[in-house]
């Protein structure tokens, strides 16, 4: 795994580069465990815009990666190690030894051929999914549940990685990749590993047409608008709108705390990744 770096024979090569997709081991999909994926443009179902930015792209697939992995107690021979054009990480395809297929999301170093399992019965070893209970302490761990049975929710993008820390009662405490510390229930379950495709955050996409490619649209400044269209806009010359940044509908964009004071869930978190 790792970076191809092209010769600067065009201002777009100067600094571009993308993966080498060495760990990649088959082009082609497992067409009955994917879906097609329909493009919204960023709009709702009365037409308008709720997401901005959004629009074009290539067409695609979505794979259904089984992110709950509930064949406990049954072998998995790792098929291939694939692409997925709706994440960052790489997933793997699993075959049970009951014959059943799945799609996973491929840690970093699982190759073809290794044996994967999931379950309190499984042992600590990389791709396997176990309850946090049956994880030591400075385990490397992705793929989190938050609630037991549920599905990882926490860690699944790149190149991402957690720690289990320590366990008390009945949660265990984990860093999570923000640095912040945060109570997991020990019944629920995480795949033992870092998650694959490591250099992703290293990738320069050289060009504003490579971005374009993923769906992404252009974003305007909104010092760069009229008065009539953003809080910032309008002025003589490179005017900033004589204010702090502002979304545009005039919430601030720079450490304004979004979070609810009295989120349920605060109770959980043991450090600040802030602090």
């Amino acid at each position: 795994m790792g970076l191809i770096k092209f010769k600067p024979t065009t201002p777009t090569r100067r600094f571009g580069s993308v993966s080498d997709f060495n760990e990649i081991t088959t082009s082609q999909p497992y067409k009955p465990l994917t879906i097609p994926k329909k493009k919204t443009g960023g709009r709702n179902l009365y037409g308008h815009i709720t997401s901005y930015h959004i629009g074009g792209g290539h067409k695609q697939r979505i794979r259904l990666v089984d992110f709950k992995r509930f064949k406990h107690g049954v072998e998995a021979i790792v098929q291939s190690i694939e692409y997925d054009p709706m994440r960052t990480s790489r997933i793997a395809l699993i075959q049970y030894t009951d014959g059943e297929k799945s799609y996973i999301l491929a840690p970093d170093g699982l190759k073809v051929g290794e044996k994967v399992m999931s379950g309190p019965t499984a042992e600590v070893k990389v791709g396997n999914h176990i309850p946090l209970k049956q994880i030591p302490d400075g385990t490397m761990i992705h793929n989190i549940e938050l609630e037991p049975g549920r599905g990882g929710k926490l860690v699944r993008s790149a190149g991402t990685v957690a720690q289990v820390l320590a366990k008390e009662g009945g949660h265990a405490h984990v860093k999570l990749p923000s640095g912040e510390v945060r109570m997991v229930k020990i019944n629920a379950c995480a795949t033992v590993g870092q998650c694959s495709n490591v250099d992703h955050e290293n990738i320069v996409y050289g060009k504003a047409g490579r971005t374009r490619w993923y769906g992404v649209r252009p974003t305007v400044r909104g010092v760069a608008m009229n008065p009539v269209d953003h809080p910032l806009g309008g002025g003589e010359g490179k005017a900033h709108g004589g204010r702090q940044p502002v979304t545009p509908w005039g919430e601030y964009t720079k450490g304004y705390k979004t979070r609810k004071r009295n989120k349920t869930s605060n109770r959980f978190i043991v450090k600040d990744r802030r602090k």
